[in-house]
């Protein structure tokens, strides 16, 4: 008891003195908290909060909300979502409780793990992984549980002793031999376990003339590979992998390769560290090295996740001047990502174009529809054209495929004028819209309800193309007059069409035209359509007209309709069905 007292009497010294009585109190619920940490003995029970609720019951409460989120959820921007939405806090703490609770529900707790692992890697250390081995191990899953093993030895952490007092035991009673050699004989290595070791103390202290003779007295011979994994077992504090990486060279101790330049490029390619890492690259391109695709690649996806876009520029710029050029693929990712950035930055995106364009490469219309995607996405449609335009200076020609879908998407959308700024520029290139392109540019229109651009388009494509090969696109037309009620206006456009320009429209859009003028009070207009399909070799369409008139027509409609019947064939057929 007496023990009890003077370990609380001590934690009370402890706290800093309050200076005045301005300043704000901690609650009883904030002291009871620490003390429940910190002490070895129970609250007082008349101090509490007054609240019914346990203390720490509310962070509990996050994880078990955490836990059942991962447990239902599989797509990560739901699970942002419900996250950011309940503000949850994610730390250390926090990882290892939910990490617990979801000791049985290993898809859950694999999906958790990532997540942290590529929105909180900080949040991680060897305790951590080791939660996380732990269930990959109870839950049978080996393999997993080796490859995790394989990612703590680079990061420097090694297996807890409960893990593999645990692991031991589901071994053996598995009858896994070789596992259970190969735990026992984990970190056996010496080199992976001064690795370890290092490690330790450089995350454990300030960096000191002490950490550095605790490191020294190691006696240990540093290869390239070594310095690679403390590195990356460095990787959560670059500032200090950093000091580790210049000492080692300044000490005499280890001389510093293109290996081991790209490996502490990795660590301070982030948002904290970058001057750090452009003073690297310097280095590195001072010493004679180049960066590898690997480091290249890794940084590049770091940057662009986290929106640093003028920085994945700059390193694209760098690569592409080094020998170790960076794939086609690395091009159109990080265009698409420059055209969904928060703002469309023209100036990057000519950058890359012309670094890409430079080197001897050629735009091809896989990349520039995968970029036109991704402005799409965002809802950049109206910026296409700026877009292509800086495209076509660097070279670009589209195939007629890719027009066609442009022609279309920009007009189905409603970008009017700039859709037929597009077909515009591609027909002073030289390079002809071609008919495809034209059939696309209108039915785009009609898909936009703008009816009357869709006609004028149309007028434009006949002066160009021809009239005589125009029946898909015509009938995209009339279908679409049709449908907005203005059958009669459709009517007219076709009888002028075929007498003056010799249109010859399909049977199929003849027959459709006759049933919508009916619908929509057109009989009139409906009978010279009769004579028109004659004179076009196509059989009268007299169905839609004979229910017509037995359902409302009238004894003057029924001789209009016998006088339009002017050939024996369309007679015959007219009384087969009276009769």
């Amino acid at each position: 008891m007496r023990y009890q007292w003077r370990l609380l009497h001590h934690l009370l010294r402890s706290r800093p003195r309050i200076p005045n009585h301005s300043q704000v109190l901690p609650s009883s619920s904030s002291i009871s908290r620490r003390l429940t940490v910190n002490s070895s003995f129970p609250l007082n029970p008349s101090f509490r909060r007054f609240s019914s609720e346990p203390v720490l019951a509310h962070s509990d409460n996050d994880h078990v909300l955490v836990a059942d989120i991962f447990s239902k959820h599989a797509d990560s921007d739901d699970v942002k979502n419900l996250v950011d939405s309940n503000r949850i806090s994610i730390t250390h703490d926090a990882v290892l409780a939910v990490l617990w609770k979801l000791d049985s529900n290993v898809d859950a707790a694999r999906r958790f793990f990532q997540w942290v692992s590529e929105n909180y890697p900080e949040k991680l250390s060897s305790k951590c992984y080791n939660s996380m081995l732990r269930v990959l191990g109870t839950n049978g899953l080996v393999n997993e549980f080796w490859e995790l093993v394989d990612v703590m030895k680079k990061k420097g952490y090694g297996v807890s002793k409960g893990v593999k007092e645990r692991m031991l035991e589901c071994f053996e009673k598995g009858g896994m031999k070789g596992d259970l050699a190969k735990l026992k004989g984990l970190f056996d290595n010496s080199n992976e376990k001064n690795c370890a070791i290092v490690c330790r103390i450089a995350r454990n202290n300030v960096w000191s003339d002490d950490v550095e003779r605790q490191i020294k007295d190691l006696n240990v011979g540093f290869s390239g590979d070594m310095v690679k994994i403390a590195l990356e077992g460095l990787a959560s504090e670059p500032a200090k992998a950093l000091i580790f990486f210049r000492w080692l060279e300044e000490s005499g101790m280890f001389k510093h390769n293109r290996e081991t330049y790209n490996a502490m490029a990795r660590v301070l390619g982030r948002e904290d560290s970058i001057d750090r890492f452009w003073k690297l690259v310097g280095d590195i391109r001072s010493a004679g090295f180049e960066m590898e695709v690997e480091t290249f690649a890794k940084v590049l996806g770091r940057f662009c996740k986290r929106r640093m876009i003028k920085d994945a520029v700059e390193l694209y710029e760098l690569a592409m001047a080094g020998a170790n050029k960076p794939s086609v693929e690395c091009c159109v990712f990080l265009l698409r990502k420059v055209a969904a950035g928060e703002e469309l930055d023209m100036d990057l995106f000519s950058r890359v174009l012309k670094v890409f364009t430079g080197s001897g490469n050629s735009l091809t219309d896989s990349m520039v529809n995968a970029v036109l995607k991704s402005l799409t996405s965002v809802g950049r449609t109206g910026e296409w054209n700026k877009v292509l335009k800086e495209m076509e200076n660097c070279g670009f020609v589209a195939g007629g495929n890719l027009q066609s879908k442009i022609a279309f998407r920009l007009s189905a959308a409603g970008n009017t004028e700039q859709a037929h700024e597009f077909v515009n520029r591609v027909e002073a290139s030289g390079c002809n819209a071609d008919r495809k392109t034209w059939e696309s540019l209108v039915e785009g229109h009609c898909v936009a309800g703008n009816i009357d651009k869709a006609f004028d388009s149309f007028k434009e494509m006949a002066e160009k193309e021809g009239i005589t090969s125009a029946g898909y696109t015509f009938d995209v037309l009339m279908n679409s007059l049709c449908q907005t009620n203005r059958a009669i206006d459709a009517c007219k456009i076709l009888c002028r069409l075929v007498n003056e320009k010799q249109l010859k429209p399909w049977h199929s859009t003849y027959k459709l035209l006759v049933t919508k003028l009916l619908v929509q009070g057109g009989f009139a207009d409906a009978l010279p359509i009769l004579g028109l399909m004659k004179t076009h070799g196509f059989p009268p369409y007299i169905d839609p007209f004979i229910e017509h008139l037995s359902k409302s027509g009238n004894d003057d409609d029924a001789v209009l309709f016998l006088r339009a019947m002017t050939s024996k064939r369309c007679l015959e057929s007219f009384l087969f069905h009276e009769l």
